[in-house]
């Protein structure tokens, strides 16, 4: 099989297995309903968790994590350890995020990829994960808002990986990434610097 022929398919596992909108499937089957229909519309556990549901919320994490990261894994163990195989899974595990993000099924409108984003570095590059774990869980304690949150901790992981992953190549795809959650933030971004940004909350807002 040819090296373009791996990436591809590498691109295309990837994708697909990060288009399963777990947030979506996981609220419904609690009696939930739509995600969609609550809150900011998102499919991601950040909107998951204004349900007042904080176990269905890590279960979304831990959900939309995995699936970027396992693709990644995937790849890299049926195309192996050289450069060809970290190419691969770097592939697969961007374009988890990618299918998270704008997935098939739902008309190309997913979440916003931080929790896949994690995922996929912690499997590929740990160190750099753990940073920008640190980083998110500092500024979601000190100012409450899970987007600026994200978007600190996204800016923190190009360059903690130029320092801490193996080759440029995880940089290169950090970064892509990065850039994703950035634009795909830019309504947060707006609310933020108009002050009008939800802050974290653990429990549910009564209906009226």
């Amino acid at each position: 099989m040819s090296t373009g022929m791996i990436y591809s398919l590498s691109a295309l596992f990837g994708y697909f297995i990060g288009s399963v909108p777990f947030g979506l499937i996981l609220t419904k089957m609690a009696g939930y309903g739509d995600i969609r229909k609550i809150g900011s519309g998102n499919i991601g556990a950040t909107n998951v968790l204004r349900t007042g549901n904080k176990t269905l919320a890590l279960l979304t994490v831990l959900c939309d994590a995995f699936k970027a990261g396992i693709a990644a894994v995937i790849a890299k163990q049926m195309v192996g350890d050289d450069v060809v195989g970290i190419t691969a899974m770097l592939i697969a595990g961007a374009f988890g995020v990618l299918g998270h993000n704008f997935p098939i099924w739902l008309k190309f409108k997913g979440g916003k990829g931080v929790a896949s984003t994690f995922g996929f570095i912690l499997v590929t590059c740990w160190p750099v994960a753990l940073i920008a774990l640190a980083i998110w869980l500092i500024m979601a304690f000190t100012f409450k808002y899970s987007s600026l949150s994200a978007l600190t901790a996204a800016v923190f992981v190009p360059v903690a990986s130029y320092f801490l992953a193996p080759t440029m190549e995880y940089t290169v795809a950090y970064t892509l990434i990065v850039l994703l959650v950035i634009v795909r933030h830019h309504a947060n971004i707006k609310r933020l610097l108009n002050g009008e940004e939800s802050k974290i909350k653990l429990k549910k807002t009564e209906q009226k």
